[in-house]
């Protein structure tokens, strides 16, 4: 009989994982609390429209490929990855912008428009970066855990790096410009982080987005899951929708199973959760079964903040707009902003706007003639004393607003396709705590091996994939995760 593994949500670690586990010959089970996969993937389709849930382009396209090719398939025989070019389109608050590519000439040439002193500081913030990544990448993504004795043993280097430093602090070695700085720093709102506090080690990111380029998956992101929920189901998984899990079967130090929402219970043996690691051990497991991860423990963590996004679709399109596929938007302000939103936690007027117009580059994912933007800001997470309920039209209004005055002329009168999330979805249906939208935030007491462990201390086969645990957010450490995660339960069931 084959031995069986159940997964606690379809996010895109816990297909990941699947695909891997399932294709290495195991009895692999999928229970999914909503009726669609994906977890903050999942995709919103409105009259035609096929809207990106968080993610809106994929840097490390080998991570995807290694994937495929782990289940004995190839990815490009599945779906295309178109370029992005540029990678962001960023906005000073008086209207200029920059563009933000791979080429460092070019990037050289955007430099000069704004300060030509900071051509030959952003070519050693290059260098810095490379030597950052080379040093620190394999180590924190793929090593499992480190103990305190290893981590003393780093520290010094850490030092050596400049890697103790915030982004800000960091980036400014190197740039001296205001906007600039901005342009080289705010990499870690992109997995919920504030660069005025979030470790330098982030410019890992920006390397390999340099490296590897930003692409965007012909079709959308749901034509990516579809194709990983076929490559399950051919290697004999199944995903079984509308079944929320409310427990987690416990027998001693090991996991036995799940009871579902309907009292049924089924057996399993290995468990991986794939949903909000805080939201796992507190809800799922009774705190006097766990001796490591307490509620203390989780209560007392640092999380990141929410997001709030719309999501519209237009009757026209917008090509004689000044967007392309990614678009940043920058206020009169940057610190004060994210002291509001990660300190004082309060809704401010302004905000830092991410726009993306993936009709650029796929028009597919529209009806013909028409576009596609899925909008999002930072917001502070539950931890707030904001009434979302109150407060989501009237912010809703504000952005719009702002894109129709400086942007997108009529947008507002154009829009034949809405919907919006905010932190209370994150919360309600996605089981995020506080409604962060990236879980734990990766500072240096709360990454690598301070975050939560892929193979739980508490039950030898409980295992946790996604955002949550090790490696942390962002599309390529998830997938990092699944492929950890992939291979610490095959080595646990042989």
């Amino acid at each position: 009989m084959k031995k069986k593994v159940i997964i606690i949500g379809s996010g895109l670690g816990g297909l990941a994982a699947a695909c891997r586990i399932a294709t290495s010959g195991y009895e692999v089970e999928i229970f999914e609390k909503r009726n669609i996969p994906g977890g903050s993937n999942s995709i919103f389709e409105i009259n035609g429209f096929k809207f990106d849930g968080v993610p809106s382009t994929i840097t490390a396209p080998y991570l995807l490929d290694e994937l495929f090719s782990s289940c004995g398939k190839k990815r490009a025989d599945h779906f295309s990855l178109l370029p992005v070019d540029p990678y962001y389109r960023i906005f000073h608050y008086e209207g200029k912008s920059f563009d933000y590519t791979s080429n460092p000439d070019q990037m050289a040439l955007e430099i000069e428009k704004w300060s030509p002193r900071d051509i030959a500081g952003y070519r050693h913030l290059l260098e810095s970066n490379m030597r950052i990544y080379k040093k620190w990448h394999a180590l924190f993504t793929e090593k499992l855990s480190l103990n305190l004795m290893d981590f003393l043993s780093i520290f010094p280097a850490l030092i050596s790096l400049q890697n103790q430093k915030n982004m800000v602090a960091y980036v400014s070695q190197f740039i001296h410009h205001e906007f600039l700085r901005e342009v080289f720093s705010f990499h870690p709102l992109l997995i919920g982080s504030n660069p005025f506090e979030v470790s330098a080690l982030s410019v890992m990111s920006q390397h390999v987005e340099k490296e590897f380029g930003v692409f965007y998956p012909q079709g959308g992101f749901g034509k990516m899951i579809d194709t990983m929920i076929q490559m399950l189901e051919e290697a004999g998984g199944a995903i079984h929708y509308g079944h929320e899990v409310t427990e987690i079967i416990l027998e001693q130090h090991k996991v036995e199973g799940v009871r579902l929402k309907d009292g049924s219970i089924h057996r399993a043996d290995v468990v991986i959760s794939d949903i909000d690691t805080a939201h796992t051990y507190m809800n799922l497991i009774p705190e006097s079964k766990r001796r490591k991860n307490s509620d203390q423990k989780y209560q007392k963590a640092q999380y990141s903040m929410s997001l709030f996004g719309i999501f519209i679709g237009t009757k026209c399109r917008y090509l004689d707009s000044r967007l392309a596929h990614k678009n940043c938007f920058f206020g009169p302000r940057y610190k004060g902003l994210m002291d509001d939103i990660f300190q004082k936690k309060i809704l401010a007027d302004d905000f830092f706007l991410i726009v993306n117009m993936p009709t650029r580059t796929d028009p597919s994912i529209a009806p013909e003639g028409c576009e596609l933007f899925s909008i999002y800001t930072p917001v502070p997470n539950l931890d707030a004393e904001i009434n979302w309920k109150i407060s989501a039209q009237s912010y809703r209004d504000a952005i719009l607003e702002f894109l129709e005055k400086n942007y997108l002329p009529d947008l507002r009168s154009n829009i034949i396709a809405e919907n919006y999330i905010d932190p209370l979805y994150f919360q309600n249906e996605l089981n995020k705590f506080k409604g962060s939208a990236f879980s734990l935030l990766p500072t240096l007491i709360q990454s690598p091996w301070f975050r939560p462990r892929n193979q739980s201390e508490d039950f030898e086969n409980l295992f946790i994939v996604g955002a949550g645990t090790h490696p942390g957010a962002g599309l390529a450490d998830v997938l990092t995760s699944a492929k950890i995660v992939g291979n610490l339960v095959q080595q646990y069931l042989e």
